[in-house]
């Protein structure tokens, strides 16, 4: 397992594949606070952000890692979310869509992660671009990445010769070893 690659590919398919609204899904660099400098990326966006809280060594360098995994939902829209308001309801569709992400993820485990749980939401700063909310989810990784990985069909060093051969008799009162004084 690749950790963090496996990782980020199985969260944005699971985005991809269970909240179809969400048109872009990208790993978080701030994207929002840059956008006349980054890549243009439609909206409703998810991004996917990673920080280790813990790392517990188990053996043969892998490590158990408690993480925190944010998900950045990034929504534009002109319409008011003010009570009685005429376009409210698609004004309010990025809580529509925070609840997915919940839901999506919270008490769900996977191939590359444990059972996650939500530990915080909040709205986050992003200027004037649009609304941005984190939701934030614990989990625990297992990494194995630095695990030394041995290939058992390539040997280069050893030559296996076959041909018959007869074990020493321990009866015939030869010593197998001779041992120095």
């Amino acid at each position: 397992m690749e950790a963090w690659t496996d990782l980020y590919t199985e969260l944005a398919e699971r985005i991809s594949n269970k909240i179809p609204e969400v048109s872009w899904v990208d790993l978080w660099h701030e994207q929002v606070s840059y956008l006349t400098e980054e890549l243009p990326f439609p909206t409703p966006a998810v991004f996917i952000g990673f920080n280790t809280n813990d790392c517990t060594d188990l053996s043969q360098l892998i490590q158990e890692c408690d993480i925190q995994i944010d998900f950045y939902l990034f929504f534009e829209t002109f319409s008011d979310t003010y009570q009685g308001s005429y376009n409210q309801g698609s004004a309010l569709d990025y809580l529509r869509l925070l609840t997915k992400i919940h839901t999506c993820f919270h008490g769900v485990s996977g191939t590359n992660f444990q059972t996650m749980r939500r530990v915080g939401m909040r709205r986050e700063d992003s200027g004037d671009a649009g609304n941005l909310y984190r939701i934030s989810f614990n989990c625990n990784v297992e990494d194995a990445s630095s695990q030394k990985e041995f290939d058992e069909n390539i040997v280069n060093e050893i030559m296996i010769k076959r041909e018959v051969f007869e074990r020493p008799s321990i009866n015939d009162g030869k010593q197998l070893f001779i041992l120095p004084d």
